[in-house]
């Protein structure tokens, strides 16, 4: 799985007490919504779009529950497809996890914001965006020697 996280400078969203708004901020922030996004439905606003109801009116809603694809899909009225592509993209962010959700044949995948909880998920991410700028500091170091090197070698 890949991990990929838009960061940007920001000022923390905390004077804002509008749910909707702070979301949609937030998810465009971290790069969840593509630059210059328009629904690709025939709705007017992000709110109304796809990825944006599937992450606040249904994960963020119901932290708690194991969603199915399928569900997912009745839910926001899109196709299965649709679904498993913005899931994919809030896998990126490592905030949603997999897990088995009881159905009437047994079990099936599921998923939901890991642990339950946003706040507890974005752990994983803060740890993967940590360990990104590690491997970048040292690529950085290792420029810089073999810039040294490159350079001494000319004198």
């Amino acid at each position: 799985m890949s991990f990929e996280l838009n960061v940007v400078s920001n000022t923390p969203l905390t004077p804002l007490t509008d749910i909707e708004e702070v979301a949609v901020i937030f998810l465009n922030q971290i790069g969840y919504f593509p630059k210059g996004y328009e629904p690709h439905t025939d709705v007017s606003t992000i709110k109304e779009s796809v990825p944006y109801r599937l992450f606040v009116d249904c994960l963020l809603a119901r932290m708690d529950k194991g969603w199915l694809v399928e569900d997912l899909a009745t839910e926001l009225e899109t196709t299965k497809a649709t679904v498993y592509r913005h899931i994919n993209k809030l896998k990126g962010f490592d905030i949603i996890e997999d897990i088995p959700v009881e159905v009437d044949d047994g079990k099936k995948k599921g998923y939901r914001i890991r642990y339950g909880d946003i706040s507890k998920a974005w752990n994983f991410t803060e740890a993967h965006v940590e360990m990104a700028m590690k491997n970048y500091r040292q690529t950085v170091d290792h420029l810089q020697v073999l810039a040294s090197k490159k350079h001494s070698k000319r004198k």
